[in-house]
C-alpha cells in the first residue's frame, strides 16, 4: 500500500499550510463566554487568500480555472486548515463546486464554476437531513412542475447558511430518485432559522415551501448525491485528523514543559502511555481517511463499494477525535479549561465533528451490512 502523494498534492498542502500559518484560533469570542454565536460571518480576509492561493479551485479544471486535482489533495488542504481552527466554508464550497463540475449542466456550470474558483461566490450543502440523524435526501421532496421543480421540506443545521452565496439541498422525488436543487440564499419560498453549533459558530434551519426552482438549477444525474455526500463525509474526516494532530502537539509541548516532583510530566509512564495511545489513534484515522479518499479519486474497484472504506474512516475519525481532546484536557490538568488557552476550542470542534460524522456503532453497523451482501472469502 502506497500513500506516497503527488508532487502537485505536496504542493497543494505546502500552499495551505503558507495560508493558514498566520491564523490564531483565538481571533473570535470563546463560544464559552457568548451567549450567542462567536461571528456573524466567516473570515473573510482568509477567504480572499485562499482565493489567491488558488486553493478555491482545486478541483475545478483547467478550462474552469482550476488545477484539476483531487479529494486527496483537498483532503491535504483541509488537514493544514482544522489545525489553525480556520472559520471558512472550504470543505462545503469546493465539495459542492466539485459536484457541479462533474454532474451539473452547462448553463449551471457557466454560472457558477470561475466565480467560485475565484471566491467571488460561496457554496454550502444542506447534509444533515431534518433532524440530523435522517438521511439528508429524505428531509425534502421535489415534484416537477412544468420546466421546473417545487421543493418542500426542512434541512437542520446547514452550516454558512446565512452567508453563503447559494445552497446545495438534496431533495427526493416521488419517483425514489435523488435530485440537488442549487438555491440562492434569498430565494423566494425559503426560509432561515438561527441554530449555534457546538463550535460557537451560526447554522441555519432550512426551510422550503413550495420553493419554485429552474431546472438548469437542478442536478438530476444518477449518483450525484452519494458522490457529494462522500466527498464531504471524507473532508470532515480530513479535518478530525488535523484537529486530532494539532491538539496532541500542543499536548506534547506541554507535558514536555510542566513539571511535577522535579521532572516534566511527559517522562511519567502513565503520561507517556496515554498520548503514546492517542498517537496510535491519529495514524488509524490517517491511513483511513488516504484509503477512503484515494477510493473517491481514482473510482478504483475493491472488494466492498467505497461507502465501506468511508465506513471505517468515520469510525476511526468519529471515536479518534474524541479520545485524542478527552486525554488532552485531562493531561492539561486543570490549565486545559482556561478560556485564555486554545485547547478548550479545539474541544468545541472536536464535539462538532464527532455529533457530524455520527456514531461510530452507526458506521460498523453499516460496514457489516455490507460485509454480509459482499462476502468476502
Amino acid at each position: 500500500m502506497d500513500f506516497t502523494f503527488t508532487e502537485e498534492q505536496q504542493a497543494a498542502a505546502e500552499a495551505a499550510r503558507g495560508v493558514f500559518a498566520p491564523v490564531a484560533p483565538d481571533t473570535v469570542p470563546s463560544p464559552s463566554l457568548v451567549a450567542g454565536t462567536v461571528a456573524d460571518d466567516f473570515d473573510r480576509t482568509l477567504w480572499a487568500k485562499l482565493a489567491e492561493a488558488d486553493l478555491l479551485s482545486l478541483l475545478l479544471d483547467p478550462e474552469h480555472g482550476g488545477a484539476g486535482l483531487d479529494a486527496i489533495a483537498l483532503c491535504l488542504v483541509l488537514r493544514e486548515s482544522a489545525k489553525v481552527l480556520a472559520r471558512v466554508p472550504l470543505l462545503e464550497s469546493v465539495a459542492a463546486v466539485a459536484a457541479v463540475q462533474a454532474y451539473g449542466g452547462e448553463e449551471l456550470k457557466s454560472a457558477l464554476l470561475a466565480r467560485a474558483g475565484r471566491g467571488e461566490v460561496v457554496l454550502t450543502v444542506a447534509a444533515n437531513g431534518r433532524s440530523g440523524h435522517d438521511p439528508a435526501e429524505l428531509a425534502v421532496t421535489a415534484r416537477q412542475d412544468g420546466d421546473a421543480w417545487i421543493l418542500d421540506g426542512v434541512q437542520t443545521a446547514v452550516p454558512w447558511a446565512h452567508t453563503a452565496d447559494f445552497l446545495v439541498v438534496p431533495a427526493r422525488t416521488a419517483t425514489d430518485r435523488t435530485l440537488l436543487a442549487v438555491i440562492p440564499r434569498t430565494h423566494p419560498g425559503t426560509g432561515l432559522g438561527e441554530q449555534i453549533s457546538t463550535a460557537g459558530e451560526r447554522l441555519g434551519e432550512l426551510r422550503l415551501e413550495s420553493a419554485r426552482i429552474a431546472a438548469h438549477d437542478v442536478i438530476d444525474a444518477d449518483g450525484a448525491w452519494d458522490w457529494l455526500r462522500s466527498l464531504l463525509t471524507c473532508g470532515t474526516c480530513a479535518l478530525a485528523l488535523g484537529l486530532g494532530e494539532r491538539v496532541l502537539a500542543m499536548t506534547s509541548e506541554y507535558t514536555g514543559k510542566r513539571e511535577q516532583f522535579g521532572f516534566p510530566v511527559a517522562t511519567f509512564q502513565a503520561v507517556a502511555v496515554q498520548a503514546a495511545d492517542r498517537f496510535i489513534d491519529l495514524r488509524a484515522m490517517e491511513v483511513t481517511l488516504w484509503q477512503a479518499a484515494w477510493r473517491i479519486a481514482s473510482g478504483a474497484p475493491g472488494v466492498l463499494p467505497a461507502s465501506g472504506d468511508l465506513a471505517v474512516a468515520k469510525i476511526w475519525a468519529s471515536e479518534g477525535v474524541r479520545r485524542v481532546v478527552q486525554t488532552a484536557q485531562h493531561l492539561h490538568g486543570g490549565f486545559g479549561a482556561d478560556v485564555e488557552y486554545p485547547l478548550h476550542r479545539y474541544h468545541a470542534w472536536a464535539k462538532h465533528l464527532e455529533l457530524q460524522l455520527g456514531p461510530a456503532a452507526a458506521h460498523e453497523e453499516a460496514l457489516g451490512d455490507l460485509l454480509a451482501a459482499h462476502p468476502l472469502g
